[in-house]
This record gives structure tokens, sequence and C-alpha cells, in this order.
């Protein structure tokens, strides 16, 4: 496969895996409006947020045995299906219920991109390019979270929540029709993989005993989780106690995703110099202070909007730095079942973004601090599993040697 053929599908998988980010962050800006319109408080539509990575979380391990057992594209076809039919669902809600119910249909549609997109990166690129696959994959994927509360920002002033629905049923559209014309079969179907749920289950079992996959799939996930506390809680912190309007709060946000972006960018010059491993674990420890001061310096007061905003761009670019050599390192022991792996990692991801988002909605004080505090103790979570790693490596490495 040619350079350029390897650029066209690192931008189709870019659009296709930016479905799940675009589907959470272009209604951000309009949670007062939806707040309002469904009769409900902000605290109850973040549970609509909570649904979707839910239904992420679950569906990655549904199409995770399906893409290696009938190819990329088929269950890809189906997913986007289902997503564009639940955007439009959503579009005309009565009630709150009904959307938490259709975000919930909307990311068991839209998932499938997420788990197929780190497939194919798989599939294509040989295992020493990967990380720079994953930093340019991101780099497209993180063009979403810039414009998307911009557009849904723009979207409810203008025209009313429910058109953002609308927009997201249409590009769901276009990604689904960039799939079947120009997207080639990375893999074809595999009969010899079973789908019965004992051989679903020993598939995932043999992926879970893996140490590598463990220590950076989970590493990766808990320090996401940070992201999605951030992405849950912001509109409250950024409109109710920072006074921004849905303008100026879709402008901070993409600021933010812009430092996720610069950081996986700032990754390919650091991987000329160091290792996947060696990036991974002084991204974490960045990210790690930043998190504290971020805590500490909200909870004493010292931190103005303007502080708070830099912290937290600090925060996304250690996190664009350490993404996508964690991720690289945790499916680099697969080829057959790379559907799998990329699955269970994608799964846990979205698991504790679930969780994260939980627990700022659940703890919603007035304040910003359940928000603080979810990002701050996701990067303890994760620093340890990598220092933890690093230290059962350099002991097995001394027994094997002895």
């Amino acid at each position: 496969m040619t350079k350029k053929q390897q650029n066209i599908i690192i931008l189709i998988l870019g659009a296709l895996a930016a479905l799940g980010p675009f589907a959470i962050d272009m209604y951000l800006p309009g949670f007062p409006a939806i707040a309002k319109d469904l009769r409900t408080d902000i605290s109850h539509v973040g549970f609509s947020l909570t649904s979707y990575f839910i239904g992420i979380s679950v569906g990655q391990l549904i199409y995770g045995p399906l893409v290696d057992r009938f190819g990329r594209k088929k269950p890809l076809l189906f997913g986007l299906t289902l997503f564009v039919v639940a955007a439009v669902g959503c579009a005309f809600v009565p009630t709150v219920e009904w959307l938490i119910a259709l975000r919930l249909l909307l990311a068991l549609g839209g998932c499938v991109g997420m788990v197929a997109s780190r497939a194919v990166v798989r599939d294509v690129f040989a295992v020493e390019d990967i990380p720079k696959a994953f930093s340019m994959l991101m780099l497209v994927m993180g063009v979403a979270p810039i414009i998307a509360p911009t557009i849904g920002g723009f979207v409810t002033a203008h025209f009313g929540w429910r058109y953002i629905f609308v927009v997201l049923a249409s590009i769901g559209l276009a990604v689904l029709i960039l799939i079947v014309f120009m997207l080639p079969e990375s893999r074809g179907a595999d009969k010899s993989i079973s789908l019965k749920p004992k051989s679903v289950l020993g598939e995932f079992m043999a992926v879970l005993k893996n140490p590598v996959f463990l220590a950076y799939a989970f590493a990766v996930s808990t320090a996401q989780a940070g992201m999605f506390a951030y992405i849950s809680g912001s509109p409250f912190v950024f409109m109710e106690i920072f006074g921004l309007n849905e303008t100026q709060f879709g402008w901070a946000f993409g600021m933010n995703a812009f430092g996720f972006i610069a950081g996986s960018q700032f990754n390919n010059l650091m991987l000329r110099k160091r290792t996947s491993a060696q990036i991974t674990l002084s991204a974490g420890s960045i990210q790690f202070v930043v998190g504290m001061v971020l805590l500490l310096g909200n909870y004493f007061g010292y931190l103005s909007a303007p502080g708070s905003l830099i912290l937290i761009f600090s925060y996304m670019f250690c996190l664009g730095v350490l993404g996508p050599n964690a991720s690289a390192l945790a499916l680099a022991p697969f080829a057959r079942n790379a559907g799998s792996a990329s699955a269970l990692m994608g799964s846990a991801q979205m698991a504790t973004g679930a969780i994260a988002s939980v627990i700022v909605s659940t703890f919603h004080n007035n304040t910003a601090m359940p928000m603080m505090g979810v990002m701050a103790g996701a990067t303890v979570i994760s620093l340890s599993l990598l220092i933890g790693f690093k230290r059962y490596s350099r002991r097995t490495l001394s027994i094997t040697q002895a």
C-alpha cells in the first residue's frame, strides 16, 4: 500500500472515529436550552451523556468480535445506519427520558467507528509505525472537539438545540457514503473466529491475560476518564460559574481540544528521540502534576477562569502525548484478534468515562470541585499503573536473566 493510500485511509478513519466525539461535544452548549425545553435541570440532561458513555462501552464489546469475524466494513455499515436513525430520533424527543434512551442507541451505532478504526490501523501499518499512525489519526479526530461545540453553540442560538441532531444525522450519512465508496476492506471475514459466547469470552480473556495490554490499556483509560469528567462538567463550570455564553464556551472548549491535538503532534517529534514507553511515563507524570495544581488551586480559590483554562489546556496536551503511545503499546501484541483487543481497550475507556460522568453529575454541588476532583484522581490512577508496570517489567526481566 502506497503512502498516499495510507493517508487517505487515515483521513477516512479519522472522520469515522470523530463521530463519537462529535456526538458528545456538539450538544454540550445546548445543555441549558435542552433542560429548559424538556422542563428539567442540567444535571438530569447530564445523564444523557452518561447513557452515551455506557452505550459506547457496551457497544464496543459487541463490535469487537464482529469486525474480526465479518471483516471491517459490514459492521461499519450497520452501526452507521443505526447512528443516523438514532440521531433523527433525538431531534424529536418529548422528554429527557427519551433523550437518555436514544442517546444510548446513538452510542451503540457510532461506537463501531472507534473499534474498526483502531483495528484497520493495526491491519495496515507495521507495529513500529502504529504510534505515528495513531498520532495522525488523533490529528484528524481532534478537529471534532474544536469545531463541534462552536457549531453546536451556533446551531442552538440560531435554530434551536434539536437541529444539532439533524446536523449529526447528516454527518453520519456523509461518513457512511465515504465508507461505502472509498474505504477498502483491510481484512476479510475470518470464519475461524467463532461468535459463540464461550469463544468470544475466550478471546477477551486471552487479551486480558496479557500484562502489556492490561497496563497500557487501563492507564490510557483512566487518564481519559479525566477528560470525560471535564466534558461532563464543563457546561456548568464554564457557563454557570465562569459566566461564558454558548459561543464563548465553544471557543474555550475548542482551545482545550486544540491542546489535545498539539500534544498528539508533539508526540511525533518525541518519537524520534525516545521510545513510546518512555514518553508515556513522562506524559503521565506531568499530567499528574497539572491535575494536582488544578484541584488544589480551585479548592483554595487561587485560580481564576483564565488560570483554570490554561491548566486544562496543559492537561489535554499531556493526554494527547500519552494516548497514542499507550494505545499503540496496548495493541502491539495482537494481530489476529486486533478487533477484540481494540474493543476491550475502547470499552475500558468509555466505561471509565461513564463512571467519571456519573460521579460529576451525582456529586454536583454548584462548584467546580466534582469535575476537578475526578480529573486529578484520574491522573493518580493512570500514573500508578504506569509506574507499577515499569517495576513489574524490571522484575520480570531480572528473573529471566537470572
